[in-house]
């Protein structure tokens, strides 16, 4: 049976194919780790994020330990310097999922530079998990121009970072990267 598509129509197929499955394995672990559903909705990853405490590369659903983390991670992101970006780190599990936390909130970072370069709305706090396992969550959603002032939330506690996106007109998140922490006993925590 003859083949119905011109060999560009296949090649276009093809390439839809492999961009899928890039997209899906990157988007995978979120589902998994119930960051899309619990802190955003389903969303096409289109700007590298990379995180690091120290030495430790930050991937989805790794173990951070509370003690390597206590200063800001290094962050990096790709795109344009004339793009900027607002990343939030959250804790949806603080002190219950019911009530979730804020972690950091930094807006008007250039694209292809570090939070560094934005400005700070709510300064970084380490993972400090009470108890059980928690979900520490870094969310990059882009600008659609500068945000000018953005208030300090009144509370760390109950932050919704789609509520937050929704006022600050956002859209969905253009990366995510999550690690776990769990409460370390006191003879294991580093100095």
């Amino acid at each position: 049976m003859p083949s119905s598509l011109s060999p560009n129509t296949s090649s276009s197929v093809l390439i839809l194919c492999i961009a899928f499955l890039i997209m899906a394995a990157s988007v995978d672990p979120l589902v998994v780790g119930r960051v899309i559903g619990d802190v955003v909705d389903m969303f096409v990853p289109t700007v590298s994020m990379s995180v690091y405490f120290d030495s430790k590369h930050v991937t989805n659903g790794c173990e951070i330990k509370p003690s390597i983390a206590v200063n800001a991670p290094k962050v990096t992101l790709t795109g344009n310097m004339d793009t900027l970006y607002t990343l939030v780190m959250t804790d949806p599990d603080a002190p219950s999922p019911s009530e979730p936390s804020m972690r950091e909130i930094v807006v008007d970072i250039p694209g292809g530079t570090n939070p560094k370069r934005g400005k700070e709305v709510l300064a970084y706090v380490g993972p400090r998990p009470p108890v059980g396992i928690h979900r520490y969550i870094l969310v990059l959603f882009e600008q659609k121009g500068p945000l000018g002032l953005v208030e300090q939330p009144p509370s760390r506690a109950s932050f919704n970072t789609r509520y937050f996106a929704r006022q600050l007109d956002l859209g969905l998140p253009v990366a995510t990267v999550y690690f776990n922490a769990q409460k370390e006993p006191a003879a294991r925590r580093r100095a």
